[in-house]
């Protein structure tokens, strides 16, 4: 791992598979670190030929943060709903020009842009604010943001936010662990052994969670993307699970629905996590699509 300047920020990032792979960016979702999804997805991806980058998004991980600037939420979403310019440090756009700025400084002139929930909105974003960098938009349970659709079950919404009793590393383990079991795939068992673990790693690696009000901050004041994703000129790879009940499926379907001749897989059982037993499905339906589009050319 190793850190990089772009668009003005102190990225940590890293990559695996050829120098001369196909170049794939992967954006983790809301408070994720980049080490949060299994290594395994990002190996077999790198396997068959994909040069696989990935980077802590800012303010969270060991990329730079934004200490001690903490937006009051309420304000935020009155301004929000009064149409008034929020006081936020960042939105997801300035998030997606970190994306495409790290594409530069590694002298990466186009790559296929893959985000994962907020990831996904950050993806979008890159390809709708920096088409030249894109060549095809991969968007994993993910949404358009727009307020008709479906919102996360209450027990989903309650689980992403809730804190630990205290900061002690077991404490927090537990906490998330509750959290994930609450929007985890029904389709295979809970591997509760492994993500402890994992949990466990992230959290000496980088435990931050001042950094998670800001993320959320910025998903409020982006606007939706429903009409800008219609006029969107990019293959689209749309991935979403019908047990995903804190981004529903709806917002996948309607995803795929606005951006033109995009591809769209709806995964029985799958919710809004990667387990091990996915992957082979999940990074099947990824690599075609990649190597069509390379194909095409």
């Amino acid at each position: 791992m190793a850190k990089i300047r772009a668009n003005g920020v102190t990225l940590e990032w890293d990559e695996i598979g050829p120098k001369d792979g196909i170049p794939l960016l992967f954006i983790n979702g809301f408070g994720s670190q980049m080490t949060s999804w299994p290594d395994e997805f990002r190996r077999t991806l790198a396997d068959q030929g994909i040069r696989f980058v990935r980077f802590d998004n800012r303010d969270v991980g060991l990329s730079q943060k934004w200490d001690g600037i903490l937006p009051d939420m309420k304000t935020v979403q009155a301004d929000v709903m009064a149409g008034k310019k929020p006081d936020v440090p960042y939105t997801l756009a300035d998030m997606a020009a970190d994306a495409a700025g790290l594409l530069d400084e590694l002298g990466i002139d186009s790559a296929h842009i893959a985000g994962a929930s907020m990831g996904g909105m950050i993806a979008q974003l890159v390809a709708l604010n920096h088409p030249e960098k894109v060549r095809s938009l991969i968007s994993i349970f993910s949404t358009t943001s727009d307020p008709a659709l479906p919102r996360s079950t209450p027990e989903a919404q309650a689980a992403l936010m809730a804190r630990a009793p205290s900061d002690r590393r077991e404490d927090v383990i537990a906490q998330a662990l509750k959290g994930r079991r609450t929007y985890a795939t029904t389709k295979y068992p809970f591997d509760e052994a492994r993500l402890s673990k994992l949990i466990g790693e992230n959290y000496d690696r980088s435990f931050y969670p001042e950094g998670t009000a800001r993320h959320w901050a910025a998903i409020l004041v982006s606007p939706p993307r429903t009409e800008r994703l219609k006029t969107l000129d990019v293959p689209a790879l749309v991935l979403h699970g019908t047990a995903d009940n804190l981004i529903p499926c709806a917002a996948g379907r309607h995803t795929a629905e606005c951006i033109p001749g995009a591809e769209y897989h709806e995964i029985e059982g799958w919710g809004h996590d990667m387990p091990l037993p996915m992957i082979p499905e999940i990074t099947s339906l990824i690599v075609p699509f990649v190597k069509k589009v390379e194909a095409v050319r």
